[in-house]
């Protein structure tokens, strides 16, 4: 190896595997390692420490290497300082430019630690002030001409979060993601999980799919915004699309929900559905009109909450309120989640990935679908933090509901 640097990485690293990934990237990148230095935690809540050598044969393929071991907080022992790079051409990031992940980060800057703005992962680091004062993410395609890009893994810290095993032996149903759990604990544990974040003066967020409605638990959601526990909504056409068509129709998806079977002309409801939407102007505008009242988007509008429903190709109409420019949808997004202090996702798949993209992983976050590929295509795209539950996502907003709306417990 030509070119090497020293890194030291501290934690619970054998219990939690994270020393044997951190090996593996290294070979995986074509590196190689030597350790220097071993101090194994003497009881099980005590962390242990490795310095090693980690080398490649050239200073590009060290940075990459360098910067991929960062994600699991394998930092440089000596830190130096970042080099920046100014951007040439709009929305193309200088070469060699550091990929951030969504774990909080830190840059050296005029000798001190420095926070990244809004941990954000596959984005640059865009260095602002000069003298260089602060550091904020920055996705690719917002990037300029002239802008200042980090292009190096030197004088970039990151710090991934300890988790400490609590369990003196084997178990059954460990893992994050099962169904067979106890559905009461876990429904408490998220119930107390929001009214944590509200405490603290946080927003809450939900990620929605249309399962929400076609599960008939529209209602126990909107008892959940009414009890002041739904803040943001992230989702598509289809979650309001057949929101609204329920409240005028009966029916989502054609299907009537009181009854749980198709009626005659149901599958013309949602599309007549957005129809009378567009009509209106805008979903806030039905609800002025008097044309919408009742539904999860009524009761969003009227207690004054905010929204945003970005679009697919696959969209029918769609309603005036969706964003068909995804990267609209995602500044949208983006402007929207600082205050969050929970998220909870919700019988999406594309949108519980699409936020998790975007959200820092200091932001609790639980995944709810009766699907678990949901949730483990969670937590391999970087969503470390995603717990998950495997349940049907009706049912539990109903469970839900009694647990943070007395209102809704009493009248169920």
């Amino acid at each position: 190896m030509q070119v090497t640097e020293t890194v030291e990485i501290t934690g619970h690293l054998m219990d939690s595997g994270l020393l044997s990934r951190v090996l593996d990237d290294i070979r995986g990148y074509g590196g190689e390692y030597t350790l220097d230095k071993f101090d194994l935690g003497y009881d099980k809540d005590d962390p242990s420490t490795v310095r090693m050598t980690v080398g490649a044969e050239d200073e590009e393929s060290l940075q990459r290497l360098l910067m991929r071991i960062q994600t699991k907080g394998a930092n440089l022992v000596d830190p130096g300082t970042p080099e920046i790079t100014e951007v040439s051409q709009d929305g193309v990031f200088p070469d060699g430019f550091y990929s951030t992940t969504n774990l909080p980060t830190s840059v050296r800057l005029g000798g001190h630690w420095v926070p990244v703005q809004n941990p954000e992962m596959d984005c640059g680091l865009l260095v602002e002030g000069d003298p260089p004062t602060s550091v904020r993410t920055i996705p690719m395609s917002e990037v300029r001409a002239g802008m200042r890009i980090i292009t190096s893994a030197q004088g970039v810290r990151v710090t991934p979060p300890i988790t400490v095993n609590t369990e003196d032996g084997f178990g059954f149903m460990e893992s994050d993601v099962s169904s067979e759990k106890p559905q009461r604990v876990l429904v408490k544990q998220v119930a107390d999980g929001m009214r944590e974040a509200k405490a603290n003066g946080q927003k809450v967020l939900w990620v929605g799919g249309p399962g929400i409605v076609h599960t008939g638990a529209a209602p126990a959601m909107v008892a959940i915004v009414e009890a002041g526990y739904v803040d943001v909504l992230f989702a598509g056409n289809a979650l309001a699309t057949h929101d609204i068509e329920s409240a005028l129709y009966g029916t989502s998806l054609g299907v009537d929900l009181a009854r749980g079977r198709g009626v005659e002309h149901g599958h013309e409801h949602h599309i007549r559905a957005i129809n009378t939407i567009r009509k209106a102007g805008s979903i806030a505008a039905a609800v002025e009109q008097g044309v919408l009242t009742s539904g999860v988007m009524h009761a969003l509008v009227k207690n004054g909450k905010r929204f945003v429903l970005v679009g697919s190709v696959r969209d029918d109409g769609p309603l005036p309120d969706v964003y068909t420019d995804v990267l609209e949808g995602q500044r949208a997004m983006r402007a929207e989640l600082p205050g969050v202090g929970y998220c909870l996702m919700a019988a999406t798949m594309l949108h519980s990935v699409a936020t998790g993209n975007i959200l820092p992983a200091s932001i609790p976050l639980t995944c709810v679908d009766i699907n678990p590929a949901t949730v483990t295509k969670l937590a391999d795209r970087g969503s470390s933090q995603a717990r998950g539950i495997v349940t049907d996502v009706g049912l539990f907003v109903e469970h839900l509901a009694r647990e943070l709306s007395p209102a809704y417990a009493e009248g169920k």
